[in-house]
């Protein structure tokens, strides 16, 4: 593809567009106001995967924010996928947040609708869902290709971002799943991370439809996969994660495996979903869901044969996580020094 097709100078549009198999990862975000907590789980995935998605509020969870998460991790030239749900933002803030993730060097923007507030720990919590996850995609879109606002008005400079979105061919109506999927190329998307795949054979038939609508040619589809602890740990997903399929086979499989086994086989089976994934026509690549374990995401990509990874990774300094931005840092010990006040003890300690 010719240089200017490119939506983005970002790693993970340069390795799917050179046809490498890409590899993405979720970071899942900390209960907690300690920026060394994302670094350290940063510091892990960075060597294995393309980009690093921050997710925001999946499952209606409070955690630390995707935006903050994104400011942690561009400071350090990581790339990043933030994402972004519709259930929790009006299009006012949305907008915003696209404008302020792209100026702080945000490449690519998963687009959601978002998981209902129900899903959630504090189901008393207000919905907005002023968009869904289509008209968001729009939205980007035109802020990125026509340099506007929704209302009209012009941006001096337009967001360079890579739009994605959520797809799962894993529940009902299957005959549906590849027609939405064509909403949301139509709409925008550049890429798609799906649900968890456990169902190879379902995953097959969409592709199969997939491939029949030309639309593995317009949109590049990376598929869910993840590590199962136990056969208890796939029950509660598959009664309580909203729209994850877990056939039986792979329970039973994990059910008469001995307990001391149970995560090991988990690993296992992730790594055969790989290894299946990446013969289908039209799959671009994997997104990988370990709900922080982040040391077993590198096992996976490792025993799935999929380093090294095309680009080299810049490593962040180990010696100093920075607790304020440096530029941030920078000016306010000039502001100390002029004035003739000691630098906050925050800071001192950070920076030892």
């Amino acid at each position: 593809m010719n240089q200017e097709e490119f939506k983005s100078p970002g790693r993970l549009e340069r390795v799917l567009r050179a046809g490498h198999f890409a590899v993405t990862a979720e970071l899942n975000p900390p209960d907690s106001a300690d920026p060394e907590e994302v670094y350290k789980a940063a510091g892990i995935l960075t060597d294995v995967c393309d980009a690093i998605n921050a997710t925001d509020g999946s499952g209606a969870h409070c955690h630390m924010s995707s935006v903050a998460i994104c400011s942690l991790l561009t400071r350090l030239d990581y790339a990043v996928v933030m994402q972004i749900s519709c259930r929790d933002r009006n299009r006012i803030a949305i907008q915003g947040d696209i404008l302020g993730g792209a100026a702080m060097g945000v490449m690519n923007i998963l687009c959601l609708t978002g998981d209902d507030v129900t899903a959630g720990d504090q189901p008393q919590a207000k919905r907005v869902f002023d968009f869904d996850s289509t008209q968001l995609l729009r939205t980007a879109k035109i802020m990125r290709d026509e340099g506007m606002f929704l209302s009209g008005r012009k941006l001096t400079v337009p967001p360079k971002v890579f739009l994605g979105a959520a797809a799962n061919p894993f529940v009902p109506p299957y005959d549906w799943r590849p027609l939405r999927l064509a909403k949301k190329v139509e709409a925008g998307a550049d890429f798609i991370q799906t649900q968890y795949c456990f169902d190879i054979p379902r995953l097959k038939s969409y592709m199969e439809r997939v491939r029949d609508m030309g639309l593995h040619e317009k949109v590049f589809i990376l598929v869910g996969v993840g590590p199962l602890r136990s056969d208890r740990a796939a029950e509660f997903m598959r009664s309580n994660v909203p729209g994850v399929h877990i056939p039986d086979a792979v329970i039973d499989r994990l059910a008469k495996t001995p307990k001391a086994q149970k995560q090991a086989e988990g690993k296992k089976i992730c790594v055969e979903m790989i290894e299946q994934v990446r013969e289908i026509e039209g799959v671009a690549g994997v997104h990988i869901m370990a709900y922080r374990q982040e040391e077993m995401v590198a096992e996976i990509v490792e025993e799935a044969g999929l380093l090294p990874r095309p680009f080299k990774v810049n490593k962040p300094p180990v010696d100093k996580l920075v607790f304020a931005p440096p530029a941030i840092e920078a000016s306010f010990e000039n502001y100390a020094a002029n004035l003739e006040i000691p630098t906050p003890s925050v800071w001192q300690k950070r920076s030892k």
